[in-house]
């Protein structure tokens, strides 16, 4: 196939870019590297079937020549990046949607939406499956990236409805591993960043919110799968595997072999406390299952992250001075 990426420069676009062009598929990457950054797919340019493309896909964009599949993956996705730019966030929700379903419309290419487990919100049923609505606060600071990809949703499957345009749509639920920022706001690179750097490891509340944590790898063999079917969706991608946030950092200091203490603040508004996926639809429907423990994906990203000093110094530094916002993880 021939696919365009949107987000194709960010942590999981340069994954799926990569993933594509490793079993033959050509692949355009659509990036303005407001969030991305250059040196996640510099390796890709080695691929003959690779183009990367500077582009806000908010604002018309021309890809010329056939499109199989459209990957709409574009979209700031840590608390302080659509903190930071909560007009780009809901702009390319909303208009850049839409402007790649249109894309996927003129071409009879199939369209994936890159949807989060942030549409559950601050969920009142646990664990989540996909036809529970969710628990959203729609004009918290939250709401920004929470509804805009709840209307991403709700535009994909208009289209779908309206104008018979193919269409899928999964639900990403927190996803590590290589090529995530130090900085980036995310709980299990900033607990890599700080026990690396012996500084202590920030917990938002008492630490016994939980989270379902799913490796890189495992969440792009679901994308790929969903991709490659016929089904509409949504669908839950992600690690069943519940932990809470303290035994996390636990974890992250036990792997890394830091002496870094832990330090409390308090909870922000709108923070989910319980966050695990029924994936029973994945796998019946695309025959998905996780096979990276948390163990084994945190030693991965660990010795990645040991591989570049230099963004740890960069990123404890963030940090410490406050510039990836104080807010968790979602």
């Amino acid at each position: 196939m021939r696919v365009a990426v949107t987000g194709g420069g960010g942590f999981l676009g340069s994954h799926l870019c990569e993933a594509l062009l490793r079993r033959g598929d050509a692949v355009i990457c659509l990036d303005d590297f407001t969030t991305g950054k250059p040196e996640n797919i510099a390796h890709l340019h080695d691929f003959p079937e690779f183009e990367c493309v500077l582009a806000d896909v908010s604002e018309a964009v021309h890809v010329p020549g056939r499109i199989d599949a459209v990957a709409h993956f574009a979209s700031p996705a840590s608390p302080p990046d659509y903190l930071r730019r909560p007009l780009q966030t809901l702009a390319v929700g909303s208009r850049g949607t839409e402007n790649m379903l249109r894309l996927a419309e003129q071409n009879n290419a199939r369209f994936l939406l890159a949807s989060t487990s942030e549409v559950y919100g601050d969920p009142l049923v646990h664990p989540q499956d996909e036809d529970y609505w969710g628990n959203v606060n729609p004009i918290g600071p939250r709401s920004v990236y929470d509804e805009a990809k709840r209307y991403a949703e709700a535009v994909t499957l208009a289209f779908h409805r309206s104008r018979g345009i193919d269409v899928g749509i999964v639900r990403i639920f927190n996803t590590y591993g290589p090529r995530m920022r130090p900085h980036d706001g995310r709980v299990v690179s900033s607990f890599i960043t700080q026990a690396l750097a012996g500084e202590p490891l920030t917990i938002y509340g008492d630490g016994k919110q939980t989270r379902s944590f799913c490796y890189v790898d495992d969440l792009i063999r679901g994308i790929v799968a969903m991709l490659d079917s016929s089904v509409t969706g949504p669908v839950n991608i992600g690690n069943p595997e519940e932990r809470t946030v303290l035994e996390l950092a636990e974890l992250v200091l036990e792997l890394t072999g830091s002496l870094s203490d832990v330090q409390y603040h308090p909870l922000p508004a709108d923070d989910p406390t319980r966050r695990r996926p029924v994936i029973t639809r994945a796998q019946e429907q695309l025959g998905w299952n996780p096979e990276v423990s948390v163990e084994q994906g945190l030693r991965r990203t660990v010795d990645w992250f040991l591989g570049r000093p230099e963004d740890i110094a960069v990123g404890a530094a963030a940090i410490r001075g406050g510039q990836q916002d104080t807010v968790p993880v979602p």
